[in-house]
């Protein structure tokens, strides 16, 4: 599944969920996916999955509970647009 969590002028957040029937034996609980975030104005994407979507996750929700503002957001994720290289390329 394909959600877009974040959206704004600058950035778009998108969460990946998937299975992977070997990790779901092992645990069905873990969460299985990743993030995509875009960086519109750089025209840049960076994914993130395993333990670095862990993290990214946990990092929202501790930025969620401040009622932070979409320039807040947008100055967070930006600090992720330094780990990226690939750039987005339209089909």
């Amino acid at each position: 599944m394909h959600t877009i969590i974040y959206d704004s002028d600058s950035f778009s957040v998108f969460q990946l969920d998937w299975e992977h029937a070997a990790d779901a034996r092992q645990d069905p609980r873990s969460p299985h996916g990743g993030f995509e975030i875009v960086d519109k104005f750089a025209r840049k994407e960076i994914f993130l999955e395993g333990p670095i979507a862990d993290g990214f996750r946990q990092h929202v929700r501790n930025l969620m509970e401040a009622s932070p503002s979409s320039d807040d957001i947008d100055e967070f994720l930006d600090g992720f647009s330094a780990l990226s290289r690939q750039n987005l390329h339209a089909h």
